[in-house]
């Protein structure tokens, strides 16, 4: 399920790799609506060959439904390529700036030791220019400053620069918030849970803790989204309307670009009738502009510096062009539902979807867990007002109705049949009051079953409550205990 609502874009950690942990770990990890690392699964590999990745990347992907990403970030590891290009042809392959930076420090570490400088500078040369001649000219300039022309490994990384190098990447959404600042480091989800003296015992304790807390921290920032209330920096219609949309974190990213728009003025450079090409620069940095392309019928903008396509974000450039156009909301096409609030909503539970079995042979917990989740996403949606409540209980009704009959008449009968059954046999009119009597038993039960979780639910939901007040309590008490 998490994969059905961000899967556009996946990362498949190598980290913890049998030369330098004790466990071959490998998960598949994602961002979810607040940006935070999200699990799409994982594998223990005892054969780092081609055709185990292969065979790793076809297994997973048909228990995502067949559905390829968008993106996908690895390291730059031979094998992984080839198995990437050939299980996911259509999907973006970039690499892990960390691993390439590490790299970088064990195949130069001569050049690391012998000039303090050229680590910032390396650094600074793939992740702060903003254009494609800007980064060739930094490059060549930094590897003829430091005797650097015949290096083999910096140039055959120079080969495959275009699926690393920010500057390139930039057309293809990768969901992070900035494209020279982001965190390099893709080994996010078990931080803290997995070391290099993990062993096989301890992992499998660990793994669940690490996915408790991931949870907790995903509930906790969809509780802060939900109720606190964002703070507006501007009279903007637009922000109030993003404010009420996206998750708290996301708006606070748009937010951020909406005021820097103040310092942005935009200047027409062109104008067919239909398409109107802007240049947009921080006042007293006009050498940094950026050019945005906006069609005035369809309401839809480019921006050379591609923020929008790279992270799902609008920037700051395109917002400047709204303010001048008198745009005062944001069009539908500039905002993703996979960073709203309800991300999460109208992807639909089926056991294609699940990858659950759906032969009679599928387990009595397995089909109780599956009903339970469509049982809780009705019960969500049902209480958001009086008139879809009565509808959803109408609804209720009427499926146990459905039900009592199935478990009267036994499998193999379909409901129509049930019901033609009934057309063409007299008994069944004679016996309608016998049924209806039936039935309502079978629905009183129902309805007692569901009080009777229903109370079992809130008497939890109390004690996490108690228990997350303790803890608050607690980091509370800590926090004096350290200013004192």
């Amino acid at each position: 399920m998490n994969y059905s609502y961000f899967g556009d874009t996946v990362t498949f950690d190598t980290t913890y790799r049998m030369n330098r942990y004790r466990i071959p770990f490998a998960p598949f990890t994602g961002l979810n609506h607040h940006g935070q690392p999200v699990l799409f699964g994982c594998a223990l590999l005892l054969n780092e060959s081609e055709a185990s990745f292969i065979w790793l990347f076809e297994a997973w992907l048909a228990a995502m439904s067949g559905r390829s990403p968008n993106s996908i970030t690895t390291d730059q590891d031979r094998i992984i390529r080839a198995a990437v290009a050939q299980v996911f042809p259509g999907t973006r392959h970039r690499f892990c700036k960390w691993n390439v930076f590490r790299e970088a420090q064990e195949r130069l570490s001569d050049v690391y030791q012998s000039h303090p400088h050229f680590e910032a500078e390396f650094q600074r040369c793939i992740n702060m220019t903003e254009t494609v001649d800007e980064f060739e000219s930094c490059w060549e300039s930094l590897i003829r400053r430091y005797n650097l022309v015949g290096n083999e490994w910096l140039q055959s990384m120079y080969n495959v620069r275009q699926q690393w190098v920010p500057v390139y990447l930039r057309d293809t959404f990768f969901g992070e918030m900035s494209m020279t600042q982001a965190s390099d480091n893709i080994n996010s989800y078990f931080d803290g849970y997995i070391n290099a003296s993990t062993n096989i015992q301890a992992l499998i304790k660990q793994y669940e803790k690490a996915i408790a807390s991931r949870h907790e921290k995903e509930v906790k920032a969809d509780y802060d989204t939900v109720n606190t209330e964002p703070v507006l920096k501007t009279p903007s219609p637009m922000e109030k309307q993003v404010a009420n949309l996206y998750t708290r974190k996301i708006f606070m990213k748009f937010q951020e670009e909406l005021v820097e728009t103040l310092a942005y003025p935009a200047t027409i450079v062109n104008d067919t009738g239909s398409e109107i090409i802007y240049r947009v620069a921080k006042f007293g940095e006009e050498q940094k502009a950026h050019f945005v392309r906006y069609n005035i019928f369809e309401k839809k903008a480019s921006c050379s510096c591609q923020l929008f396509e790279f992270s799902g974000i609008i920037c700051r450039h395109i917002l400047a062009v709204f303010r001048v156009t008198n745009i005062l909301t944001l069009p539908s096409h500039y905002i993703l539902k996979r960073w709203t609030r309800n991300a999460k909503s109208g992807v639909l539970l089926n056991g294609h979807v699940l990858g659950l079995a759906s032969s009679r042979q599928e387990s009595s917990a397995a089909r109780y867990d599956n009903l339970c989740r469509e049982v809780i996403k009705y019960v969500e949606e049902g209480a958001e007002s009086a008139h879809i409540y009565n509808m959803a209980m109408d609804v209720l009704r009427e499926a146990a109705k459905k039900v009592a009959a199935a478990k009267k008449y036994g499998p193999g009968v379909t409901q129509n049949s049930l019901f033609s059954g009934c057309q063409q046999h007299h008994s069944c009119s004679v016996d309608q009051d016998k049924k209806i009597q039936e039935l309502t038993v079978e629905l009183e039960n129902a309805s007692q079953r569901c009080e009777a979780y229903r109370t079992k639910l809130l008497a939890v939901l109390k004690d996490m409550e108690e228990e997350k007040t303790k803890m608050l309590v607690k980091v509370e008490n800590v926090r004096l205990d350290l200013k004192g």
